[in-house]
């Protein structure tokens, strides 16, 4: 059995510089780390870790090939299953998913899954060598994957595989849906991720960008126009709000604007970019999600002095991975905890000053399992801010849903689909990531598309 009970710690860039610039945080493992984190792993006969992994990596496996310096043959191992590994081994919160079930894990920290899927990841980028995915024979059938984002990639990367006609209809001027405009440069480089799809387009796969879907053509459409087959993984861009006074004041903004300004639309480079984003002194930022903690950490690189995540329940409760709320706190993002603001507060001009502020105490856990947060009478301050991101989670997307006519919806707006399969009730119509489950993980969305790319050729296959 393996000594070593401690995962090799990742480098990380040193915190004073690293609020500085929009360069990745976490710098990888070398050679000779990632070998001896390998060699943590106990090569279980029935390896649990599998059972996390909702794109069904081989991990074992690839880990093995690590172990004897097969960097190669790892990343090879990996790709029979996972089309976008770099992103997964930097993004995919491997703590609750193959880790958390890992037996090295019992008496010690589990092996360090996703950071050695990183290196095997990086060393493909640095050196090729991977094979492209085997591809069987074309089938003649079209399927049309709405949305670039981490489902629609992941189907649209599986359904080429298996020999079928794939083309990708993208809203936005780039592909990669949320990894490229929710997730921060220093979480997830962007020419990183546009390696991974350009790797997915060799396939066969072609992506038209700019292409709105619900606008220039409809679902039902393109299967009248020839597609076989409609696979919808438009997310959840849709920005949820308080509803309080003061939210339509200059310097309120969406986390979704204000990621998105700063990661796809490049403001932390204006001027040789022109979409800037105000980042004033005082950043606060509502919420305590992985989102939450990207926006105070971006406020920070873009000037604030101070970036605040005010958060009405305690830290126990905040839905923040664990690595992000560290990075956070080393990076000097402060919190306000039990705290919520009640009312924006702005300027004769429209502009924010402040906020008014309510304190809270936790009492008896509701639906979510969670503590319901009591406000407390006569505890209202005001707190002085020069920008608020609203970082509340997101809805999904309407437009596709709105203009599929006879689409079955849920309550909250969601398209209804089969768990394991994505059909939805129009047949030949399949769906899956947010879209279908609300905002969730990048890795949960990809294995909705995988689930769904085996049920889409089984559909084609038999139709």
């Amino acid at each position: 059995m393996s000594q070593v009970k401690i995962k090799h710690e990742m480098p990380l860039q040193d915190a004073g510089e690293r609020i500085k610039n929009f360069t990745e945080v976490a710098l990888g493992y070398n050679e000779e780390t990632a070998v001896a984190e390998a060699n943590r792993c106990l090569n279980c006969k029935k390896p649990k870790c599998m059972e996390g992994c909702p794109v069904e990596v081989p991990i074992p496996e690839f880990i093995s090939l690590i172990k004897e310096g097969d960097f190669k043959g790892a990343i090879n191992k990996i790709k029979t299953k996972n089309s976008l590994p770099a992103v997964c081994g930097r993004v995919c919160p491997q703590e609750s998913q193959c880790e958390k079930h890992c037996i090295v894990g019992i008496k010690g920290e589990p092996v360090g899954i996703g950071r050695l899927e990183r290196y095997a990841a990086d060393y493909e980028l640095q050196h090729g060598g991977a094979k492209p995915g085997q591809k069987q024979q074309s089938t003649g059938k079209k399927v049309a994957v709405v949305g670039s984002g981490p489902a629609g990639l992941t189907a649209a990367g599986d359904l080429a595989k298996m020999g079928h006609q794939v083309t990708v209809f993208e809203a936005l001027h780039v592909a990669g849906g949320v990894l490229m405009y929710g997730i921060p440069e220093f979480r997830l480089p962007k020419d990183i991720v546009q390696t991974e799809i350009e790797k997915i387009k060799e396939l066969g796969v072609e992506i038209k960008t700019n292409y709105v879907i619900g606008q220039l053509d409809s679902v039902d459409e393109l299967l009248e126009e020839g597609y076989d087959a409609v696979f919808i993984g438009t997310g959840a861009g849709l920005p949820y709000f308080m509803n309080i006074p003061g939210e339509n004041l200059n310097g309120v903004y969406s986390a979704n604007e204000f990621l998105t300004r700063t990661n796809l639309m490049k403001a932390y480079q204006f001027p040789n970019y022109v979409t800037p984003v105000k980042a004033g002194e005082r950043v606060a930022v509502i919420g305590a999600g992985n989102v939450a903690m990207d926006s105070a950490r971006t406020a920070l690189r873009l000037g604030a002095k101070e970036s605040y995540i005010v958060y009405r329940r305690s830290e126990k409760e905040m839905p923040a991975r664990r690595e992000e709320i560290e990075h956070a706190e080393e990076e000097g993002v402060k919190f306000a905890l039990l705290t919520s603001p009640t009312e924006f507060n702005g300027d004769e001009n429209g502009n924010l000053t402040s906020m008014t502020c309510i304190k809270y105490e936790l009492g008896e856990p509701d639906a979510s399992g969670r503590c319901r947060p009591v406000p407390i009478e006569g505890s209202q301050y005001e707190m002085k801010v020069d920008n608020v991101v609203l970082a509340l989670g997101q809805g999904p997307n309407p437009l596709v849903p709105r203009t599929t006519e006879g689409l079955e919806l849920t309550k909250r707006g969601n398209i209804a689909a089969n768990e394991e399969t994505g059909a939805t009730n129009k047949p030949g119509v399949f769906a899956g990531g947010d879209i279908v489950t609300g905002a969730a993980t990048v890795i949960l969305a990809m294995g909705a598309g995988k689930k769904a790319a085996r049920a889409i050729d089984d559909y084609l296959n038999n139709k």
